[in-house]
């Protein structure tokens, strides 16, 4: 028999999304509209979260979505059917939420294999104005999400683990073996936001990447904060900032695998110039990876992040994203995003910045935001406004 969570690790589970994650980390208020898209094989999970928003006074909206059906869609749909968009149910349903909860438990990581990533980049384009609409609600500050994950025996596969070794990894991650995840996840949080505070009094210009394959200067400009435990991932142990995209120069070498689009990526290495990706190569996946950087702004940098391996206690490969870019291990992660920036990595009240303005501070826009990690040995050197450089981060541990 397959390996299942528990009911009260599902609760627990649910508990962390609603009662803590969302809403910046405060969890959600009564009367609260929560969006919740869940796959049908983890409907164990629908149950648990439509239970912890019932009981906190909130109102789910839920969405239950078939498994393995995007492969179809793509090679059914014309160029037209794959650029419509439902604007006026798009436009009502970010009006209507407050929250927006997504749960990842695939069932294929291959399923997009084969088709042509020119038809997925055209389908992600049309949904610009959808993220433009929910961007501007979260900078008003109404508006958060988070994703989460639920183990499948697809995704453990992929990892190499058996689903149960699969699901220990999330459960020590969330921190749902402790009697009180919520609990355990406010400590955390303190010790994020004492790293990125320390990080900002720094009024940190640019950091300097050295690891093997690896020699990487990100510039990070003006009008920036780092950020972190903002509650938009569970689990999230990242110290991040959007740089400012036009200052990345060097190469930087990935040894951690990327699902991305229903492909597998490996080995990715990247050359950049002048802010620009000026040479991308990968050794499996290479066509989507090339695809992914001639999407508009998406050969330009809109994250750089850095994972204490002392705060996560993820170990093991996860095959998604989401775990892997707050592995923690021997020597924690860093990683970069391609494409767009974080727009609450800027210090005022975004939703008062003009777009010239964004573009005039380098703050990237895309409909794309790839995550791609490193979790080689690394040390990371902060260049200071008088002159002064300072190791801030070395084999996987803050120095600050």
């Amino acid at each position: 028999m397959s390996y299942q969570p528990s009911q009260k690790i599902l609760e627990k589970y649910a508990d962390v999304i609603v009662n803590f994650a969302l809403n910046d980390c405060k969890g959600i208020k009564k009367g609260d509209v929560v969006y919740i898209n869940v796959p049908e094989n983890a409907k164990p999970f629908y149950v648990a979260l439509r239970k912890a928003v019932l009981k906190s006074g909130g109102n789910p909206i839920m969405k239950y979505t078939p498994d393995s059906t995007s492969r179809e869609f793509y090679e059914l749909a014309s160029d037209e059917q794959i650029k419509f968009f439902p604007s006026k149910f798009l436009k009502g349903l970010i009006d209507q939420i407050d929250h927006y909860v997504v749960i990842e438990a695939d069932t294929n990581p291959h399923e997009l294999e084969g088709i042509n990533p020119k038809k997925i980049m055209l389908g992600q384009s049309a949904y610009k104005p959808y993220m433009k609409w929910r961007d501007e609600k979260e900078n008003a500050g109404k508006f958060t999400w988070c994703i989460a994950l639920y183990g499948t025996e697809e995704m453990a596969k992929e990892a190499n683990l058996s689903l149960k070794e699969y699901w220990e990894q999330i459960i020590k991650a969330c921190f749902l073996n402790y009697p009180s995840p919520v609990k355990k996840w406010k400590q955390v949080n303190a010790e994020l936001d004492r790293l990125k505070n320390t990080l900002n009094k720094m009024k940190i210009e640019k950091v300097h990447i050295e690891a093997k394959g690896t020699d990487l200067i990100v510039g990070l400009g003006k009008n920036r904060r780092w950020m972190a435990g903002r509650g938009r991932n569970i689990p999230s142990f990242e110290v991040f900032i959007s740089p400012d995209c036009r200052m990345t120069q060097g190469h930087i070498t990935f040894n951690e695998p990327l699902y991305r689009y229903g492909s597998l990526i490996k080995d990715v290495y990247l050359e950049f110039d002048k802010g620009k990706v000026v040479k991308a190569t990968a050794k499996k996946g290479q066509k989507v990876l090339q695809e992914i950087i001639r999407t508009k702004n998406a050969n330009k940098i809109g994250e750089f992040s850095l994972t204490d391996s002392r705060l996560s206690k993820i170990t093991k490969f996860m095959a998604t994203t989401l775990f892997d870019e707050n592995h923690g291990g021997r020597y924690g992660n860093s990683h970069l995003a391609l494409g767009r920036a974080y727009q609450d990595s800027y210090p005022g009240n975004p939703s008062k910045v003009k777009k010239s303005k964004w573009q005039s501070m380098g703050y990237n826009d895309s409909v794309i935001h790839t995550d791609i990690v490193s979790s080689l040995p690394k040390i990371v050197t902060a260049y200071l406004p008088n002159g002064k450089t300072k190791v801030i981060y070395k084999d996987g541990k803050f120095l600050i």
